[in-house]
């Protein structure tokens, strides 16, 4: 009796970590499409992002269909963090193409790991303002700005004990320096612009001025005086 009660668990365990490796090798298999999706955001490829994001959900989905039998191995830290990177490119697309948002049950995901993925997308909105302030395009970067004060505005308002949430205290937290680091980088780059601006408008003044000034000088001392044509 107890030899076949220790044979059918080695028999499931056997089964479980075979399913473990499959799943290792699929979430990271997930995370890297993501990472690709994300680059080609950057780059403003966004056919290749689409495809890459339509491929990466397709991933997604082969990976936990398994898993419904093995709910432990859908609950691992690897397979919630590589759906975090799933939900983390989807909601940068989003936000830099101005579309709405996808949901956690378009996307598959538990509400925890959503929200997860969404403060780490508004983490990657710094990457957006810098490059726009790099290229000179200071208040086109304000709405990622705004995107990232609205997204951090609602995860403040989540407060559950980590277990519930995994971690998202602390991603909320690095959020808010990232924010904060933004929004000084972005209020400075902007009082620069309208310093410049200043400057400009001034230095067109006082040519304006000094051109003026000059031709006055040239006609009092070339062009005949009134008082010399008197007798």
């Amino acid at each position: 009796m107890l030899d076949e009660i220790v044979e059918s668990i080695r028999q499931e365990l056997t089964e479980t970590n075979a399913q473990r490796d499959e799943t290792l090798r699929q979430s990271r298999a997930l995370v890297r499409s993501c990472a690709n999706a994300i680059r080609a955001i950057h780059r403003h490829e966004w056919t290749e992002a689409t495809d890459l994001l339509t491929a990466a959900r397709a991933e997604a989905q082969d990976m936990i269909a398994p898993l419904a039998t093995h709910p432990a191995l859908y609950h691992a830290g690897y397979t919630q963090d590589s759906l975090k990177e799933l939900v983390e490119a989807h909601v940068v697309y989003a936000l830099v193409r101005g579309e709405a948002l996808p949901t956690p049950a378009e996307l598959n995901v538990t509400g925890a790991t959503y929200l997860r993925g969404m403060s780490e997308a508004a983490t990657e909105m710094r990457r957006f303002v810098l490059d726009l302030m790099r290229q000179g395009q200071v208040l086109e970067a304000q709405p990622y700005l705004d995107a990232m004060d609205e997204i951090y505005s609602h995860l403040l308002t989540i407060d559950f004990p980590d277990s519930i949430t995994d971690g998202l205290r602390r991603l909320t937290d690095v959020l808010r320096g990232v924010l904060e680091r933004t929004r000084g980088d972005l209020t400075l780059a902007i009082r620069q612009d309208q310093m410049r601006e200043a400057l400009r408008t001034f230095e067109a003044r006082l040519a304006q001025s000094t051109s003026t000034s000059f031709v006055d000088a040239i006609d009092e001392a070339y062009l005949p005086n009134a008082s010399d044509d008197e007798p």
